[in-house]
């Protein structure tokens, strides 16, 4: 078989399910394994815009739960397009990658100006923090638009199903398969039989996507450079009104990293944390004091 690399307008005859197959395959699968998500049962971009943005390297259960509350505070567009930032990230605290939610919020507030939900990828992915993926995933579960929406369960899907014995299979070669294999009049049903049906193969074979070509192990979060920053930030959420000096940052950082076993934190690595944070739009400075930005 060889089909890496190839710009397909066609499916190849040497994969090993037909296309009709295949589609069969996925929907029975899908249908046996369908999992009632709560961000399921609604067609609101808004909502569904949020799940998928939350869903993004964070597991289900964690964000059943999470998802709900987030739309009761923030229950709409506008309703996050105005809120302040503080609780914006208040809120987000635990689902990790604080920069989703700085982004969920500068798109929200174009979004709001615009006064429409945008449906094409390309209004769609110059929105911050959408990129091909979670724009597909909009316009599938939003809209019944077919894409290409290639996540983590819908390649362990393909590379499970058509690529069984092979290593350092990329993207490159499943996007047009997965455009190719999506029923341009129910791809909200035929995405949510590939995760479903994604996420059943994960938990009871090898997991195939360790033989996607881009794949990689993530780094230990806790010690690193990535957990520190998301300290900080917690630190910020809980400072007074007025904030607090970067001598007052460093010490509450110590303090995090001693009740975990780590050693104390340079003062210039806590410089560099929050350069970096105000940089990104995190917090800001009023005199000597850091505070959490509006």
């Amino acid at each position: 078989m060889n089909v890496k690399g190839m710009e397909m307008a066609e499916w190849p005859d040497c994969l090993p399910h037909t296309l009709v197959d295949f589609r069969g395959l996925v929907w029975k699968r899908g249908l046996d394994q369908y999992r009632d998500l709560p961000w399921r049962n609604t067609y609101d971009p808004y909502a569904i815009w949020i799940s998928e943005v939350m869903l993004q390297q964070t597991q289900v259960s964690r964000v059943d739960g999470r998802w709900q509350r987030w739309i009761e505070r923030f229950p709409t567009v506008s309703a996050l397009a105005t809120a302040n930032q503080s609780d914006v990230l208040s809120e987000w605290q635990g689902m990790g990658y604080n920069r989703r939610a700085l982004s969920l919020v500068k798109a929200a507030r174009t979004i709001d100006e615009l006064g429409v939900f945008p449906t094409e990828v390309s209004e769609l992915v110059k929105l911050p923090g959408i990129g091909p993926a979670t724009a597909a995933g909009i316009r599938a579960f939003a809209f019944n638009l077919p894409g290409v929406y290639l996540e983590t369960n819908v390649r362990t899907v393909f590379l499970h199903e058509l690529f069984p014995d092979e290593d350092k299979v990329s993207d490159k070669t499943l996007v047009p398969l997965v455009g190719l294999s999506c029923p341009d009049e129910s791809a909200r049903a035929w995405y949510y039989a590939l995760l479903d049906y994604g996420a059943y193969l994960k938990k009871t074979v090898p997991n195939p996507s360790r033989r996607s070509k881009g794949h990689t192990r993530q780094s230990a979060f806790e010690g690193s450079h990535r957990q520190k920053r998301a300290e900080v930030v917690r630190i910020l959420l809980a400072a007074p009104p007025e904030g607090l000096t970067e001598d007052q940052v460093t010490t509450e950082l110590n303090r995090v990293e001693a009740t975990e076993g780590r050693g104390p934190v340079e003062p210039s690595e806590v410089d560099t944390l929050l350069s970096e944070l105000t940089g990104e739009g995190f917090c800001k400075m009023s005199g000597k004091a850091y505070t959490i930005a509006s």
